[in-house]
């Protein structure tokens, strides 16, 4: 079967999957506040993937590489049909935004209002704040002889002035910039709202005083973002990185967005000075940028949204008496963690900081890709290298468009006494774990954490991820041996129950492939919950085992390459991906024929997706779970997701994605009901879903 038919096309596929998160911006049974966030989402993703993955075909056309993908479509190709799709896309945006969203919030009270909708008390409401809030940090920038074409930064809003001399009847050309420490809406007294840059554009005149202005249109530039470094050749990582990132900020435009009523003669000079093609323009009718929605975010509004829900404290981690009494806890039982569902702060974040303070602890170890930016486990760390512990972070400086905080944590950890690595020459480390060792009675111990979400407090609120914290001595092994290759040098590390990335686990994940084909007739079965199934050659051995009789339900949350459903090469395979109010980001491995006995199946969690860059690129690590409860919440949680037919779409054979409309079973609604049911049978009294 030719290539075009056995795999779909990454770029596209991934498109495919922001096309689903805008259908929940369509959806009319989700709440208009959370319908107006998935707008946003959509839009964010978006700008994600023209600054990397556009970029990144851009760069390959321009340099006349015209190797193909294994679906066969050149990068030419690829820019092509990425074009169509996204105008497609966004015409469905502005449809949904227009003519549903506006009039829908207008009805329950939030009106987005147009400024020449506003009355006359609030245009002179907003004319007084503009005097006093907004024109003081705008910067008009003339294009003539004298002043150049200004440097536009990547993403940021602006507008084309068009003024005229009134003496010589000459028109100029000028760019002002819609300060970004501002809101994008302002709120009028009436409780309406207008977008910042219609009131900046309709006072114009009070920054070219006595020039006519002819007219003002919206812009915005998207840049490319990738990062393009050779660590073999970095002397020092840290200033490489650096010195990466003070170029990448005049990265070559790859996408211009612009209002449609922008004139001809506007459009062609942005065009000409930004060095891009006709192609690489988008036009909108109304707001641009919709990203500039997440303010509404803080909007106490709970009739417009979902309930919110506070993750619970997981049962074995609940009324603690002290740092001895948290580790006393994990050593008895292996606790298994589900956030959002269950607190991460309560959990992870607590097992850090219980690490920093407790004085039998004599040393923390963790690899750090992503945090937020007022980390309460970087705080963890600080705090114990302060009180004399060993502390030691891999942070990775090249996690994309993390590498400036990631810089920023770097130096306060070594300022505070921290030992830390930069990661490996070529990898990226990618792995989530943290090793803790404790002086105790009967020797030291060690307690671990591995989980397959990043160490960052705010995503752990809406990422839906796992992680185990246990205090098993082969796990225990396992990461000091991991940590110590990280950090020092060696060429040969074995692990009992860690599969490693790059050196095992390719070959792994094929070995353990195999051996549900060679299972007894009718009983191989996988389960693979990931965020992306990309790479060729693991869906061509998904594709044998699916004829080999495996049955294999995949559950996908973005890209997927592999086409199921088809006679002869997948018929055996189902794919589905669930899409709502939390992102989906855990990855879980089920195989039915649990090694040689096969007395139970293997479930394996951990960093890595099947793409090319997670299994030959970066240092991942999957945990074999073997902790029975553990494994049989595993089993429910993978049987809740295959049975939801509420938040699921479902994948054919022709690449195309179906939404199910039984409205029964609800992924994000079942784990969190679960999860307020096991937290009340450990306090009855507890309150864990606001209604207010």
């Amino acid at each position: 079967m030719s290539n075009s038919k056995r795999f779909t096309n990454r770029e596209l596929s991934w498109l495919d999957f922001n096309n689903r998160v805008l259908s929940q911006a369509e959806d009319q049974r989700t709440p208009l506040l959370d319908r107006l966030k998935f707008m946003s989402i959509y839009a964010s993703n978006l700008d994600e993937f023209f600054m990397v993955r556009v970029a990144g075909l851009a760069d390959q056309v321009a340099g006349g590489v015209t190797k193909t993908p294994p679906d066969g479509l050149t990068p030419a190709e690829q820019l092509e049909e990425i074009r169509r799709v996204v105008a497609q896309q966004v015409q469905r945006l502005e449809r949904v935004h227009r003519d549903d969203l506006l009039p829908a919030l207008a009805q329950k009270g939030v009106r987005i209002s147009e400024w020449g909708d506003l009355s006359s008390e609030d245009r002179q409401w907003a004319s007084s704040s503009f005097v006093q809030r907004v024109f003081p940090v705008l910067t008009p920038l003339a294009v003539d002889p004298v002043h150049p074409f200004p440097y536009i930064s990547t993403l940021s809003l602006n507008l084309a002035v068009v003024i005229s001399d009134p003496e010589t009847t000459e028109r100029h050309f000028a760019r002002v910039k819609v300060p970004p420490a501002l809101d994008r809406f302002m709120r009028t007294p009436s409780g309406a709202y207008v977008p910042i840059e219609q009131v900046m554009g309709a006072h114009l005149d009070t920054l070219f005083p006595g020039m006519k202005v002819v007219g003002s249109w919206p812009f915005r530039v998207t840049r490319n973002a990738h990062i393009s470094l050779d660590d073999e050749d970095a002397n020092d990582l840290l200033e490489a990185v650096e010195l990466e990132l003070r170029r990448q900020r005049f990265g070559r435009a790859i996408r211009l967005e612009i209002d449609q009523a922008m004139p001809a003669e506007t459009r062609d000079l942005l065009v000409r000075e930004l060095d891009l093609d006709e192609s690489d323009v988008f036009q909108y009718r109304g707001l641009l940028d919709c990203t500039g929605y997440e303010q509404f975010d803080n909007l106490r509004r709970p009739d417009l949204r979902l309930p919110s829900f506070r993750g619970v404290t997981p049962g074995p981690l609940s009324e603690l008496e002290g740092s001895a009494d948290f580790f006393r806890r994990i050593r008895s039982n292996n606790v298994l963690v589900h956030h959002p569902y269950e607190s991460f702060a309560d959990s992870v974040s607590e097992f850090v900081r219980q690490a920093s303070i407790d004085p039998q602890v004599l040393a923390i170890k963790l690899t750090l890709y992503r945090t937020s930016g007022d980390s309460p486990i970087v705080e963890s760390l600080i705090r114990a290298a302060e009180e004399g512990k060993q502390v030691a972070v891999l942070v990775e400086l090249k996690a994309r468009f993390d590498e400036r905080a990631n810089i920023e944590w770097a130096r306060r950890l070594e300022e505070a006494g921290v030992h830390v690595a930069y990661g490996l020459i070529g990898l990226k480390i990618h792995t989530k774990t943290t090793l803790v060792v404790r002086d105790e009675p009967a020797g030291l111990r060690r307690y671990c954490h591995i989980g397959t979400g990043n160490y960052n407090p705010k995503t752990a609120r809406t990422y839906e991820d796992i992680g185990i914290l246990t205090a098993s001595r082969e796990v225990g092994d396992d990461l000091t041996q991991l940590f110590n290759f990280l950090t020092g040098y060696s060429r040969s590390v074995s692990f009992a129950r860690l599969v490693v990335a790059p050196q095992q686990l390719r070959q792994s994940l094929h070995d353990l492939i195999e051996r549900e084909m060679n299972a007894p007739a009718g009983t191989g079965h996988l389960i693979f919950k990931m965020n992306s199934l990309v790479d060729a050659s693991m869906i061509d051995q998904l594709y044998e085992a699916s004829h080999a009789g495996v049955q294999i339900d995949l559950i996908v949350r973005g890209a997927c390459c592999l086409r199921p459903g088809i006679a002869g090469l997948s018929e055996n395979i189902r794919v589905r991906s669930i899409i709502g109010r939390f992102l989906e980001h855990s990855r879980i491995y089920y195989f039915a024929n649990g090694g040689e006995t096969g007395d139970h199946p293997e479930y394996y969690i951990g960093s890595a997706d099947l793409m090319p860059r997670n299994l030959d690129r970066r240092l991942e690590a999957l945990l074999e779970i073997r902790h029975p409860e553990s494994r049989r919440r595993l089993e429910e949680i993978l049987a809740i997701n295959l049975a939801d037919d509420t938040l699921a779409w479902e994948l054919d054979d022709l690449g195309n994605y179906h939404k199910l409309l039984g409205n029964v079973r609800d992924t994000h609604r079942e784990l969190s009901d679960l999860a307020v049911q096991r937290a009340l049978r450990q306090d009855p009294g507890a309150e864990l879903w606001n209604r207010s």
